[in-house]
């Protein structure tokens, strides 16, 4: 039974969605077969992993709102499978609460095909509002991208009590799966503080890998590629296929 893994942070611009894109492409070189859920209407994992979004005919929306069966809307690709996004699921969350047990509606989707995945990403919208609870309700374990910035846990506090609501009412088994350090720059002391300040915080939860800041990290998705793809021999590449191996160790 694959692991759910709910790749979360209601503030923007973290590194959310290029760590599920690029998670999912190492771990599936690495032979293990996984799933990302795009969940964000903005639908960046989708490209990422070179799936045209025009050309999606049907999405996640389809699965949450419509009740079409998750095998129809699987798209594979050489760098893993995908549960493409769409515009549509921009007004999911309004059109969820009209429904049956509008916070199951993932869950009920992800448990048709669970068993066929090792690992399952869902990569959140940057808020924290009906398809992130959902994603939540779904998600076995939450993977949160901090940046190595300045008010890099600003908005965290936010995050964890959401965390502990949703364990109390909805998902007792949610728990922290891993802190994946972001953005970091070895010139400057900053990045090293403010490492220091996460793993304080998360003590044994922040991953040993760091993803460096790296233009070809930023480069890759207009190529719709993950960065192994693009550039393999790249800081961000080697990074992420470190720390897939450390996942690897604790799936």
């Amino acid at each position: 039974m694959g692991r759910i893994i709910a790749v979360v942070n209601q503030k923007g611009g973290v590194g959310k969605t290029t760590t599920a894109v690029n998670l999912t492409a190492a771990l599936t070189e690495l032979g293990l077969r996984v799933l990302l859920c795009d969940f964000d209407p903005q639908a960046n994992a989708t490209s990422g992993l070179g799936i045209e979004k025009r050309n999606v005919r049907r999405s996640v929306y389809d699965l949450v709102i419509n009740d079409v069966p998750a095998r129809e809307v699987v798209v594979s690709t050489k760098f893993g499978d995908a549960l493409p996004s769409s515009a549509d699921l921009a007004g999911a969350g309004v059109e969820l609460v009209s429904l049956e047990e509008p916070h199951f509606r993932l869950k009920k989707v992800l448990a048709e095909i669970q068993d066929q995945y090792d690992l399952i990403f869902i990569d959140c919208p940057p808020s924290l509002e009906m398809l992130t609870i959902n994603a939540l309700a779904a998600a076995d374990g939450i993977l949160v991208p901090v940046q190595c910035e300045y008010f890099a846990l600003e908005g965290l506090s936010d995050l964890m009590s959401t965390l502990r609501m949703v364990k109390r009412r909805i998902n007792p088994r949610l728990e922290i799966f891993g802190v994946a350090l972001t953005m970091y720059d070895g010139r400057t002391n900053f990045s090293a503080q403010v490492a220091q300040e996460v793993r304080r915080h998360f003590p044994g939860k922040a991953f040993a890998t760091v993803i460096p800041r790296n233009i070809r990290l930023a480069e890759a998705p207009s190529h719709g590629l993950p960065v192994n793809a693009y550039d393999r021999s790249s800081r961000g590449a080697v990074a992420y296929r470190e720390m897939a191996k450390e996942i690897q160790e604790i799936l």
